[in-house]
């Protein structure tokens, strides 16, 4: 199965650990996988400001960056989701790029959305002796309907202990130029998610967006709270070498 890594912005420039997570397990099992160098943003932040025609442009040359792609995955629900949900939008009188965009919609995937959902896999044989709580993102669960592949995957860690995140649904503040135009807000909202995140007990925070972490662990760092924060792809990987060490 030949797979392309849609990186995202805040991946690749803060976060390539991620993405890097992301290859070695889709590799594990079978994916061969590529990273086409012509992408960038796939123009949510300019979309979210209002600039749609530069948004258009922008996501323009992430269609032609995986237009020869059989699939697209990706460490973001939120950037999956621009993709699926206002990509047709914004080409809807462009009859040529509103198909592109629909093949483009129709072959991409969040990465827990693709490893479970189209691989069929939800125990990757990992382990991880932590606490865990999970913060769902709001446009992997609401945009996109990512709410079960994420604990399928984590029900499966062996030693690893699930704890249920108080008003889980709650966004952290982050929205991208939301955090920006609505400091105070934001700062509100990322105080009391990290203060749930607190109440857990949990010694390791999970989610699928790496926008979200980022958020909730600079609140977490700025009151000194020793929480590690991780992305899906990270735990899992880590998870899978533990085991395999100790069986080694």
């Amino acid at each position: 199965m030949r797979v392309s890594l849609f990186i995202t912005c805040l991946a690749d420039q803060l976060y390539p650990e991620v993405g890097e997570s992301v290859v070695r397990l889709l590799t594990r099992y079978g994916c061969e996988v590529d990273f086409p160098e012509q992408q960038t943003c796939c123009g949510q932040p300019a979309f979210n400001s209002g600039y749609q025609d530069e948004a258009r442009e922008v996501a323009r040359g992430l269609i032609r960056a995986f237009d020869h792609s059989d699939y697209v995955v990706s460490p973001s629900g939120s950037c999956t989701g621009m993709v699926h949900h206002y990509y047709p939008q914004l080409f809807a009188n462009e009859p040529e790029w509103l198909l592109k965009a629909e093949q483009l919609v129709e072959k991409t995937y969040e990465f827990s959305q693709f490893l479970v959902g189209v691989l069929g896999i939800t125990d990757v044989g990992a382990q991880f002796d932590k606490k865990v709580t999970y913060h769902p993102s709001c446009h992997a669960m609401r945009l996109l309907g990512v709410k079960e592949e994420p604990g399928a995957l984590l029900s499966k860690v062996k030693g690893l202990e699930l704890i249920e995140l108080p008003k889980k649904e709650d966004c952290c503040g982050f929205g991208g130029t939301f955090a920006v135009k609505m400091a105070d807000m934001s700062e509100a909202m990322v105080c009391e998610k990290a203060g749930n995140v607190c109440s857990t007990g949990a010694e390791v925070l999970v989610g699928t967006d790496m926008g979200c972490l980022m958020n909730i662990g600079g609140a977490l760092n700025k009151d000194n709270k020793p929480i590690r924060v991780m992305h899906l792809a990270q735990l899992l990987e880590e998870g899978v070498k533990r085991n395999e060490s100790d069986r080694n």
